[in-house]
């Protein structure tokens, strides 16, 4: 059965767990923040929200999407993303309709389901 939300843009997810990951992290966010149309998130350097690790976010609208993930795919240097697209439905956004890059990482969907949707 065909899905009819609209996708309103995307969320990259950048976990990183220690000094050295963070590093790489700091990294990828220079390179993307300078050569894509993006949005950065604030640093994260404890889990918050339905995110297991420190992590920061890259919001970006549809467009950008087949610029921006293909690089991550190919750069994200070992590191764990997570891509969703935004819709009305944030439980189903990082439920059902993720990307992973890298391992798939368990995510607190209660607090989604608790009616938080900042994520």
């Amino acid at each position: 059965m065909p899905h009819d939300q609209q996708i309103d843009g995307f969320h990259a997810h950048v976990y990183y767990s220690t000094d050295a990951e963070r590093q790489i992290a700091a990294e990828i966010r220079t390179f993307v923040e300078e050569n894509h149309d993006v949005t950065m998130g604030r640093w994260r350097d404890q889990a918050v929200g339905p995110h297991p690790q420190p992590m920061y976010q890259i919001a970006f609208a549809n467009p950008e999407f087949d610029k921006l993930v293909p690089w991550l795919m190919l750069n994200r240097q070992g590191l764990n993303i997570l891509i969703h697209p935004n819709t009305s439905d944030a439980v189903r956004d990082h439920r059902d309709f993720p990307i992973w890059l890298g391992d798939k990482l368990p995510l607190n969907i209660a607090f989604l389901e608790a009616g938080n949707s900042s994520a």
